[in-house]
């Protein structure tokens, strides 16, 4: 396989291969082919694999904490270069790889994170940042601490994400709420609440595309 990879390239690998071979670097002895198929058929895929919660990874037979750590790190490098890739232009440009982005980083999150894209004047990414983590249907969301950490980082408008776990990303009446708090608590600070996104399983939902952003 690594022939194969190096000579034909990743594009010629099956996804059970690549993770295979990643677990194998992780745990040299011992063959990982059927490891590798059990985890993919498992979860449904090697991207699934990958985002898998931690806890659940380290409680599957077979796998150790360097096989995971293994695991987290791969997603990591992957989330790192698309988000490199947003810095690159204007995030309001370039919408495609923003949700592709936001998809890959939260859409198989088991419980809610509120997230927080923090913006300069010319909309280019600052950072991304979690606000907060909570239970599979809620996450406590601070004001105060979203606009203090935007003054800190000098930027001047945000994009608010939070991901359903269960799939369907219609806002709730909490969502549309907390969004006006942000948006009004923001303003008068010469923030820009641009967009609130929800992240469902395959489903965004955008509240400056369907006119919510001001409405309580």
């Amino acid at each position: 396989m690594r022939e194969k990879l190096l000579e034909r390239g990743p594009d010629a690998l099956a996804d059970y291969e690549i993770l295979e071979m990643l677990l194998f670097l992780a745990m040299p002895k011992g063959d990982t082919k059927p490891l590798a198929k059990a985890l993919i058929n498992a979860h449904g895929s090697f991207a699934a694999v990958l985002t898998a919660p931690q806890k659940q990874l380290v409680e599957t037979r077979g796998l150790g904490e360097h096989s995971v750590a293994a695991l987290k790190l791969v997603q990591a490098a992957a989330l790192r270069m698309m988000q490199a890739e947003l810095r690159e232009q204007p995030v309001l440009n370039n919408t495609e790889r923003l949700d592709a982005y936001l998809a890959a980083a939260m859409s198989r999150d088991k419980v809610e994170q509120f997230r927080v894209l923090f913006l300069d004047p010319k909309n280019r990414l600052i950072a991304d940042e979690v606000q907060g983590k909570g239970t599979v249907n809620h996450t406590p969301v601070y004001v105060r601490e979203v606009v203090k950490r935007a003054l800190e980082l000098h930027s001047t408008a945000l994009i608010l994400v939070h991901n359903h776990p269960s799939g369907d990303p219609t806002p709730s009446r909490a969502d549309i709420d907390i969004t006006a708090e942000l948006r009004e608590a923001a303003a008068l600070f010469e923030v820009v609440v641009h967009d609130h996104l929800i992240i469902g399983n395959g489903r965004q939902f955008s509240f400056r595309r369907e006119g919510l952003l001001s409405r309580r």
